[in-house]
Parts: structure tokens; sequence; C-alpha cells
């Protein structure tokens, strides 16, 4: 929250007004901003201001101190994304002084890294009201490529419930951790399959669907049989594959196994509970965006990334065509030593200034579309 703070008390002396949502208990909030001459239509850069942690990192540097050398900028988040955050609201302070035909707005959003758990309020703001942007430019680190998808991502959490006992009698038992096993196991095979057979994009460096078990916890005591187990795990598809078909496929490899455990133990189970899920991004390569962006960038090539960012939402919930192009890599992005070289921020700051141009000139070429104009005005709920 002080972050959000700081950051509309430094807009408000340029003259530029922001809305702030902020969560339950007002400890962390959305911001969204905007100058120029209206709110309707322009450019909205979109940014988010949560990190990871430094738990278990090996930082020479201070994580929470930027650190200027080597011509880099070192520091928890310069790269994600906070490096694009600073060049944005420079961007924005340097807009404020021209006389834009199309507005430049800004939306900062929280708890992005736990699963864009704080955009869906800024959405459904934006969708109530008569914010209207006709496109977006979502800065996570691409090495100021133009990334027109990322994967979707739907995080699970399975509790496996077994029947305890004394270790010396475990086969007359249910062990939830060996379920916990069994469904491991079945998300590998589950896993190999799609490798092997499932659709591709070949856009990505992993052009498939992937599963991926991160967390499994359970057990009190090595001569106890645990009767509880849980395991966390996630889904990251590309847009030709249903995450939801996916999940179903695991429950039905799964039902010999709860079978043979409801043989010994009829309560054993292994429930399944979507706990967060966000849309892929695909935004198709003859779309207006692209080319405009090329114009900004230079660049003629378009890329696909692994990782997921809000962009997918405002792409499906509001319809706004959204690209995803920033400073740094993400190769440095959640390390220790975490940086961002000098010449990626000057390549983004030069980028921004093109923008501003185009947009003191209104010749970005992309009026809102119908859909985003309906969805406002109906005051859609994402």
């Amino acid at each position: 929250m002080a972050l959000i703070t700081y950051v509309a008390d430094l807009l408000a002396q340029y003259g530029i007004e922001s809305d702030i949502i902020s969560n339950a208990d007002a400890t962390k909030a959305n911001l969204y901003a905007s100058t120029g001459q209206s709110r309707h239509g322009g450019v909205m850069l979109s940014g988010h201001t949560d990190v990871v942690p430094v738990d278990g990192q090996n930082w020479t540097y201070d994580p929470f101190i930027m650190s200027d050398a080597d011509d880099r900028f070192y520091g928890r988040g310069t790269t994600d994304m906070k490096g694009f955050v600073a060049a944005s609201i420079a961007s924005m302070i340097a807009a404020s002084r021209m006389e834009l035909k199309d507005p430049l707005h800004l939306a900062l959003s929280y708890d992005e890294e736990l699963g864009c758990l704080g955009v869906p309020s800024l959405l459904h703001m934006m969708a109530a009201t008569d914010i209207r942007p006709a496109m977006c430019i979502v800065g996570e680190p691409t090495e100021m490529k133009l990334a027109v998808g990322h994967k979707g991502k739907t995080a699970i959490t399975a509790e496996c419930c077994g029947r305890e006992a004394h270790s010396a009698l475990a086969p007359t038992a249910v062990n939830a951790l060996h379920l916990a096993c069994d469904l491991v196991g079945a998300i590998r095979a589950l896993q190999a399959d799609i490798a092997e057979h499932g659709a591709k994009d070949h856009d990505f460096n992993i052009p498939y669907t992937t599963l991926h078990a991160g967390i499994m916890s359970g057990g009190v005591q090595v001569n106890i049989v645990p009767n509880k187990a849980s395991v966390h795990f996630e889904i990251r598809n590309i847009a030709e594959d249903d995450p939801m078909a996916i999940l179903d496929q695991l429950k039905t490899r799964l039902e010999p196994v709860i079978a043979a455990a409801r043989d010994i133990a009829p309560n054993a189970a292994i429930d399944l509970t979507v706990t967060n899920s966000y849309p892929g991004l695909n935004t198709p390569k003859h779309a207006d965006i692209v080319s405009f962006m090329k114009t900004l960038t230079g660049s003629n090539a378009t890329i696909k990334v692994a990782f997921g960012t809000e962009g997918g939402l405002f792409s499906r919930d509001l319809g706004i065509p959204t690209i995803v192009c920033g400073p740094g890599s993400m190769d440095q992005g959640h390390k220790p030593d975490e940086f961002i070289s000098k010449a990626q921020l000057a390549s983004c700051d030069q980028m921004l200034a093109a923008l501003n141009q185009r947009l003191k000139d209104g010749t970005i070429g992309m009026p809102a579309s119908p859909e985003i104009v309906a969805k406002a005005e109906a005051g859609a709920k994402p």
C-alpha cells in the first residue's frame, strides 16, 4: 500500500488523478491512472507491484536496496517488473506535459505472483466505468521483444484421505502419502502422454501443456501410517488445451487407485480443488496491436513466453487487444542478484517516448473495439 500511495502522490504532483482499488483490509491495492483529455481509447501500460520472496537465496547485494553496478541495477524485482513500472511512471509524467489526442493509462495490480489475485477488482472497476483503452502493453521482461501469447495456469490442491494405523500393521491401513505418490505418478504419466501425443504450439520453447507437482506434505511420525496428505500442483496450458478437461482426465486415471483404497478404508479419497486459475494470452500475429508495436520497437518478429501475466485477463474479460513487451529477461527473474541492464531500460524509455508521440499525434490507429464499449456500457463483471 505504501508503494501505491507513493505512486499516486507522485502522479498527483503532475495533475494526474489515480483510482485506488483496495483489498478488503486496505493493506494492498490496485492503481489506475490516466492522462490526456479522455479516458476512451489510447494505450494502457500494465504492471504488477509485488515481488517473489528472497528466502534461501544467497545475494551479493541487498535485495531490497537497489544497487548500481556494472551498467546494471540490482535488486529484487528490478527485472520482474519494477524496471517497467518505473519507466511507465516516468512516461506518464512526460505525457502529462504533452497535449495528447489519445490518452495514456497506467494499471498497477497486486498479488500477481500469487496467480493474478489482485487484478480482478481492477477489471471489475474498468468494466463498470467508461474506461476503454484501445490496447494494452504488459511490461513483463521480454528483452523488448513482442510476445503475443503465454500459457494459462490452473493451480490445484489435492487432499488425500487414508486410514491411520501402527506402522507394524501398515497393510491394514491406507497410507495417505502413498495415495499422494500415486497422484504424482498419474500427473507424470499424463504429462508424458501430453508431451508425446498432445497439441503443440511451437512458438513456445516448451510447445505443449505442462503439469507440475510443487508441494507434498503429510505424516506425523515414521511409525504411524498417515491418514492425511496434500499435494499442490499446476497445469500450464497452451490455447488449444482446456485445463478442466485435462483435470477430468487425471480424475479418470485416479479412479482405480481410489477404488482399491476403499476396499480397505471406505472413506479413502483424493479430492481435487482448483485454488486459482487465469487464462492464457493468444493475440493473433496479424492483429493491429502487433503491427502498431512493431512500429514502436522496430521489431519484425513475435514470440510467446512460458510465464503468465494479467494480459490474458484483460484480453478475455474486457476484450482489450494485449501484447507483452518489457525490459529485462526472465532469465534473471526470481533469482539471487536479480538485475536489469541500463541498456534494456533505455530501450524501454525509447519505446515509451515513441508511444507518447503517437498519442500526441493521435496516430495509434486503434479505436476502442465494439466489444470493449459494449462490456463497459453494460457494466460487465469479469
